[in-house]
């Protein structure tokens, strides 16, 4: 799914236009046991439940495609054998919700993997979207619609006891001890299946949900919806960062890792109005590198690790691999934040035998909040002098 997919299902998500048919959910305590479980018609609930449960559906379809969201695919085993999780997601989406059996059986399987040590509810709701046509000039035509988008989307929130203080009890006009309850807090994972691919139903895989972008739930990727994960962003990162410095030894100074990141910040720049995020292969990594002046010998070395270390055939989204608001300089004493418009004010240099890093300063220059005055302001007041 694309950034205009996602938003397309979201703008569904509030009080006048969401389609919700039915709403269930089950509450896990800390010892896996489960306390409560429900069954409503959404469109039932009382006005203020309604807008929580929105804002929860909206939230799990935050943040950016490739890092809080994930598309995955299901490998065919998972199509085709009669306990493939594919397979059963499909048994729970044609039920609509209304298999008490199959709730079940997917709170237990949630409950098996799902390794959150505290209080938790799993929210499941079934919605069907009679998908609009879109005309030349961008307009939804609801009354040309040919296909149904049928999908259920998982919430996981964990559920924590309120913060202990004082409140004002209106009623008896006291300052009193506040009572805690036990609230449903935003959630940590949750999927939307199938995926809306092209504007339609896709069967073959689904949008992931991670609050945290840098630990994504293998056990329940794997074992609950049995889809490949790509990459975690951080880990992404972190993997392309270290096949550059093995592929490329003693050349990967200053300037190459320099180029590297300006040539990626500007193809981020030029994917900017595209709602597809900016992924690279091998082959796409090769023509950075040779943009940047990697000699031969370093990019065939680049291509085993990367076969190695991420998948001849995988790829990974240009913007979890470079920084485009900060470029960033450290040593183990010394951190330097630059402007990644403005790379050209840092270099290295060799000053009296020793490697430094050399930044180019104008009149305001600022230390600890205070402005300073630089030593080519005392050479222009000593020239005036003179």
């Amino acid at each position: 799914m694309n950034k205009k997919e996602i938003a397309e299902i979201k703008k569904r998500f509030t009080k006048t236009k969401c389609s919700f048919t039915r709403l269930c959910g089950c509450y896990v305590d800390a010892d896996k046991q489960k306390r409560m479980t429900l069954k409503e018609a959404f469109l039932g609930l009382p006005e203020e439940e309604m807008f929580k449960y929105i804002d929860i559906f909206r939230k799990t379809l935050s943040g950016s495609i490739g890092k809080t969201l994930l598309n995955m695919e299901f490998p065919t085993e998972q199509e085709t054998k009669e306990d493939g999780t594919q397979v059963f997601l499909m048994k729970l989406l044609q039920s609509k919700l209304t298999d008490d059996e199959l709730l079940d059986a997917f709170y237990d399987k949630v409950i098996e993997n799902y390794g959150y040590p505290e209080n938790y509810f799993i929210i499941l709701v079934h919605d069907a979207y009679d998908i609009p046509k879109i005309t030349t000039d961008g307009i939804e035509n609801f009354d040309a619609s040919e296909y149904v988008y049928d999908y259920i989307l998982c919430s996981i929130c964990p559920v924590k006891l309120t913060k202990p203080g004082l409140c004002y009890n209106a009623e008896t006009n006291h300052i009193q001890d506040r009572i805690r309850d036990w609230l449903v807090q935003p959630p940590e994972l949750g999927f939307l299946f199938p995926a809306f691919n092209d504007r339609n139903m896709d069967i073959h895989s689904l949008l992931y949900y991670s609050k945290n972008a840098d630990e994504v739930d293998e056990v329940i990727t794997d074992k609950l919806l049995g889809c490949r994960m790509p990459l975690p962003a951080k880990s992404q990162k972190e993997t392309f960062n270290a096949i550059v410095e093995e592929s490329l030894g003693l050349e990967c100074d200053y300037e190459v890792v320099k180029s590297i990141h300006e040539n990626l910040n500007q193809m981020v720049a030029e994917n900017k109005e595209n709602p597809e995020p900016l992924t690279l292969d091998k082959s796409d990594m090769t023509h950075l590198l040779e943009k940047c002046g990697v000699e031969e010998e370093q990019i065939e070395a680049f291509e085993t690790h990367y076969d190695e270390s991420v998948g001849e055939n995988e790829t990974l989204v240009a913007t979890n691999l470079s920084n485009t608001r900060n470029f960033e300089v450290r040593t183990p004493d010394v951190k330097v934040s630059v402007n990644p418009e403005r790379t050209d004010l840092v270099e290295t240099k060799v000053i009296d035998g020793v490697p430094c890093l050399v930044i180019e300063i104008n009149d305001l220059v600022e230390v600890n909040g205070i402005q300073i005055v630089s030593e080519l302001a005392h050479k222009d007041k000593e020239t005036e002098e003179e």
